[in-house]
């Protein structure tokens, strides 16, 4: 028979049909379908840079509105987002739009300016030329420009006032007449380009260049064609003619303006509403020479330091159509630095004094020193410095570019004289009539104290130069009058020390049982009892008698073994301190360390609790330390009928103790049985007829507790267990803290046995992720069973 060839061909078959499966499966995985290219959904937000990007680039491409709702819904977006587009793209627009362009970048250049110079002067302190570049750039911001370069300052005309008066009509002007009285009519009337209104069926009225007051007389006269006894006394009839919408004027800013230009503002504006839109004076520009040209003629000289300084607005005259603003170029300008309330740059004008800048500069701050203050001017070929004092600067003139500086007061006091040390009243005092002297100086700081050291004091002065001389003095003779006072100098300090100043400070120690333990200061005689009255006496369960007091060794040694180093007493004292022979006779010498013992029986209460289901719960006291778990139930008086010793719970320091208290009421002599501490607490609850079931159980739940069933049965009302449940690691925990985990012998499991309330835990395995192979390794195993059927073909 052909065994081989057969098996041959079972082998062949077997591994074509395991390469295709294996090879399908891999197609399979390799081929499945991917997640596609996420598209926009409609409750996902839409990011504003990315739909202005998709609109503009739609725009660009031609594309009309539709279309590009067309292109949005065929991306993927919703009806929804393309209304969120648009709000988006109507909002960016007027964010845009909100603020002034030009403003901004006038601001922005302003502080670019101001940050260049400052960097400039900063890294180039030592370049000369750099100093003179960054002093020119300095000049470039005076007094008055952040007003202008400031966007959250507005400078709009206000539109809701009433017609100012000799305001002069133009074209596009309104005017609003109101008729009333026996008559009603109202009508507003537009001025047209030829200068007339026209209203009713009436003929034209000129009114072009004319004040409201006289538009209004002409107007009126032409009404009485209509309304005969128009304001006329008696006649019932009136009217009023105001000033509705107020056209467009076009003025020019020329000259030094840091934007000058042509710009339409409305016929309400003022002379500053115009400078403000301009940006006001540039560089080079003047803030007190400003001109208001209106047909070839200067009708208006603007000093803008008089609104700056004195909010004066007798310069903001109302500007007509075709006004040109002039801003001449500064003719000179000083700089002002040190402590003055507003430093920088201001513009002087011919005839001011320095008295008149330093008022614009708001003044001197009060650390100033104003006796002197230093300038440096510019003649011409170099710099030259100078100083004015206080009684030149109402009349001292400066020149263009001068440079004033006002320095800080020194940080002195000149007349001050100090007094330190065992005094009344220590500290810094005038140097005037009252404190010529040292004796004077005594005396107004209320004299030495008590323990002072009147051998010596010692009185610091300088000597003129750096150094600081001492001169001692015998302080009691100075004040007994046996030796001449001494005169003080400004800046004298004298010292007088006290008794304890001069010696080391000595202390004794007390501790254990009194109120105030600790250190304190040594006094000849002292005894124990002063000691103890000193620290408060005695504490609750401390005694007088075992007074332990340790002391050094100085050089006394007799009688002290070799091997030790200090001396111990033991003394009794009186109970209530008082003063007895006994005491006075030991005397206590700095640095003794006096122990008080406590009573070898005192002890505070301890105190356990019992609640729950007991006859008589609450705090009981422990007798003696001898008392343990077992004696609280004669205690309590016993257990109710509820009580459920077995799930009774034992605390320690707020800690569960896992305790069998039914073995131990049972069984006192068992070592479970403990002594009691302070604050044990122990708690009877009631039986429970209930088990938890928690784990690797397919319903993890809460089952009635019931004494026939065992515990395979409790799993079963939970489901049974888990493809991952770690049945040899089952464990159950009963209500007194204990837990009894599963056991094994041979191939029989024993679990623990249940009680009411008890909580059964199934742990459960880790689950590993299983890894898929990478096509990779799918060939590389495809070729190794490949090579090995081979080889298994060749053999057979």
């Amino acid at each position: 028979m052909h065994y081989p060839s057969m098996t041959r061909q079972y082998i062949v078959a077997l591994f074509t049909v395991f390469l295709a499966l294996f090879s399908f499966q891999g197609y399979t995985q390799n081929t499945a379908p991917t997640t596609a290219p996420s598209q926009p959904q409609g409750n996902t937000p839409i990011n504003p840079s990315q739909a202005v990007e998709f609109y503009n680039q739609a725009k660009n491409a031609g594309m009309s509105d539709m279309d590009i709702e067309r292109a949005a819904l065929q991306r993927g977006y919703t009806l929804d987002d393309i209304s969120s587009i648009r709000r988006r793209l109507q909002q960016t627009t007027q964010d845009n739009t909100k603020r002034d362009p030009k403003r901004d970048a006038l601001d922005e250049t302003r502080e670019q300016d101001d940050q260049d110079e400052l960097d400039e002067e900063t890294n180039n302190e030592n370049d000369s030329t750099s100093l003179r570049r960054g002093r020119s750039r300095r000049l470039s911001r005076t007094f008055g420009s952040t007003f202008f370069g400031q966007s959250t300052v507005t400078f709009e005309p206000n539109l809701r006032i009433p017609t100012p008066k000799n305001y002069i009509l133009g074209p596009d002007d309104e005017l609003v007449v109101d008729i009333y009285g026996n008559s009603v009519d109202n009508f507003r009337m537009k001025i047209s380009p030829e200068g007339t209104v026209k209203m009713l069926n009436l003929a034209p009225v000129y009114v072009n260049g004319l004040t409201i007051e006289q538009a209004s007389e002409r107007i009126v006269n032409r009404l009485r064609q209509a309304y005969s006894t128009l304001n006329r006394p008696g006649s019932g009839t009136y009217s009023t003619i105001t000033l509705g919408n107020v056209r467009s004027i076009r003025v020019m800013v020329l000259g030094e303006a840091l934007r000058p230009g042509t710009y339409t503002v409305s016929s309400l504006s003022t002379a500053f509403n115009a400078l403000y839109v301009s940006g006001g004076p540039g560089r080079n520009g003047s803030y007190r020479n400003i001109e208001v040209v209106r047909n070839n003629k200067v009708i208006k000289k603007i000093d803008l330091y008089r609104f700056l300084v004195d909010a004066d607005l007798q310069d903001n005259i109302a500007l007509q159509d075709q006004d040109i603003i002039l801003i001449r170029p500064f003719d000179s300008r000083i700089e002002l630095t040190g402590e003055v309330k507003k430093t920088g740059i201001f513009e002087a004008k011919p005839g001011e004094t320095l008295k008149d800048i330093l008022r614009y500069a708001g003044g001197f701050n009060p650390e100033a020193f104003t006796g002197l203050i230093q300038y440096k001017r510019n003649t011409g070929n170099n710099f030259v410095i100078g100083s004015i004092d206080s009684s030149q600067v109402a009349t001292f003139q400066p020149r263009n570019g001068d440079s004033f500086t006002v320095k800080r007061i020194l940080d002195v006091v000149a007349n001050q004289v100090e007094i330190r040390g065992a005094v009344t009243r220590p500290g810094i005092y005038p140097l005037d009539e009252r404190t010529k002297t040292v004796k004077e100086l005594i005396t107004i700081s209320q004299g030495t104290s008590p323990r002072a050291f009147l051998n010596r004091a010692l009185l610091e002065r300088a000597s003129g130069e750096t150094q600081t001389g001492l001169v001692a003095i015998d302080l009691r003779k100075l004040l007994n009058g046996e030796i001449p006072d001494i005169v003080l100098q400004p800046g004298d300090v004298l010292t007088i020390k006290s008794v304890e100043d001069l010696r080391e400070f000595t202390y004794l120690s007390i501790g254990g049982s009194v109120i105030n333990p600790g250190e304190y200061y040594y006094y000849k005689d002292i005894t124990i009892a002063d000691l103890v009255f000193q620290a408060g006496g005695y504490t609750e369960g401390g005694v007088p008698y075992r007074i332990e007091v340790s002391r050094r060794v100085k050089n006394d040694t007799t009688g002290l073994p070799e091997n030790q180093n200090v001396r111990v007493f033991t003394l009794n004292v009186a109970d209530n301190l008082v003063i007895n022979e006994d005491d006075q006779k030991f005397e206590l010498l700095p640095y003794d360390i006096v122990l008080v013992r406590k009573s070898p029986r005192y002890e505070v209460q301890k105190t356990v609790t019992v609640v729950g289901e007991v006859m008589y719960p609450g705090t009981y006291t422990i007798r003696n330390n001898f008392e343990r778990i077992s004696d609280l139930f004669t205690k309590v008086g016993g257990l109710k009928k509820e009580g459920y010793l077995k799930g009774a719970k034992f605390y320690r320091n707020q800690e569960l103790v896992a305790l069998d208290l039914q073995a131990i009421a049972d069984r006192p002599s068992l070592p479970a049985n403990l002594l009691l501490a302070d604050g044990d607490t122990m708690v009877i609850p009631k039986k429970s007829e209930t088990i938890r079931i928690q784990g690797g159980v397919y319903n993890p739940s809460l089952v009635n507790f019931d004494k026939n069933f065992s515990f395979k049965e409790y799993i079963s009302q939970a489901g049974g267990f888990t493809e991952r449940a770690r049945k040899s690691r089952t464990y159950v925990s009963h209500p007194n803290g204990r837990t009894y985990r599963t056991t094994r012998l041979l191939f029989f499991r024993s679990y623990p046995k249940v009680e009411p309330g008890s909580v059964i835990t199934i742990p459960m395995k880790t689950e590993r992720p299983d890894r898929q192979m990478s096509p990779g390794e799918r060939i590389a195993i495809i070729s190794l069973i490949s090579t090995l059927a081979i080889t298994v073909i060749r053999f057979l």
